[in-house]
């Protein structure tokens, strides 16, 4: 900023003039000081022009600073609730899953109760039908042993 160092040497010079004596007034060469200040005005417009340029910059990039923070604000917020979504998915198809194998067990045990039950129920009706098979096999036997004496019977009345 050319315009604030010439001011400062015109307070500079003024500061370090000789005085005047018994007054608040100094001597100061007066072309030295209009040129300072002459040098100062013209700078002025063009440092004002770059402060101006600074600030609306400085400006401009806060703003594109406070845009870029608030998508990236609505983003996080987004990917936060999408995650916790697909958690809240996730935990339901968990909770499908055991429910479904629960299910199964349930039904496989039920079914299994089922055909244990049956089969039970088949070998009890086998059981009946083999004893019966073997009573008839032991009568059949017993009448066998009672025709061959029968049959000795015969055979010594025949020989008579």
């Amino acid at each position: 900023m050319d315009s604030i160092e010439k001011l400062n040497a015109a307070i500079t010079l003024i500061e370090e003039a000789r005085g005047v004596p018994l007054s608040a007034s100094c001597v100061v060469h007066r072309g030295e000081i209009l040129e300072i200040l002459d040098g100062a005005r013209v700078a002025l417009p063009t440092d004002l022009d770059q402060a101006i340029e600074i600030i609306s910059a400085r400006e401009r990039i806060v703003e594109e600073a406070r845009t870029s923070a608030e998508h990236l604000i609505a983003t996080a917020r987004e990917d936060v609730a999408r995650m916790v979504e697909q958690t809240a998915i996730v935990q339901a198809a968990r909770d499908e899953a055991q429910r479904i194998l629960d299910d199964a067990r349930a039904l496989a045990d039920e079914e299994r109760a089922e055909v244990q039950s049956y089969i039970d129920g088949r070998l009890a009706t086998l059981e009946v039908i083999l004893n019966k098979t073997m009573e008839a096999v032991a009568r059949g036997r017993e009448r066998l042993e009672g025709a061959g004496d029968k049959d000795i019977l015969s055979q010594l009345s025949e020989e008579k």
